[in-house]
């Protein structure tokens, strides 16, 4: 098991989500790509890897079909999972305004950088 001494876990789909992510938070979150769909095995690694029963996990998607189903799959496989939402007007975590992601981020308790509460 990772244990970089976080107790939060973000899950997002690829790399720029993950990146527009840290540009804005202003905690110790390990951020976790899905790298898109997530197959049983893949899972199950990722849930021994990154203790993910034992910490707080918020899910962080794209609003797309391909988003919306991996949501749909990481909320039966993780119930105490946090949902976070972008709004369907920027449809993917990469392309949302880092002032609009982090009051998303903010309204979860999550620390950001207050530069882009502005």
């Amino acid at each position: 098991m990772i244990t970089d001494g976080s107790e939060k876990v973000m899950i997002v789909e690829g790399l720029t989500d993950k990146k527009q992510v840290n540009k804005v938070i202003a905690e110790e979150i390990t951020i976790v790509c899905t790298n898109g769909t997530l197959g049983v095995e893949r899972f199950d690694h990722m849930l021994e890897e990154y203790g993910l029963d034992d910490k707080d996990v918020y899910i962080l998607v794209d609003e797309d079909p391909s988003g919306i189903k991996l949501r749909k799959q990481l909320a039966r496989e993780l119930p105490h999972a946090e949902h976070v939402y972008v709004s369907s007007e920027y449809r993917e975590v990469a392309t949302t305004p880092e002032n609009v992601l982090a009051q998303v981020l903010v309204s979860k308790r999550i620390a950001v950088n207050p530069i882009f509460l502005i």
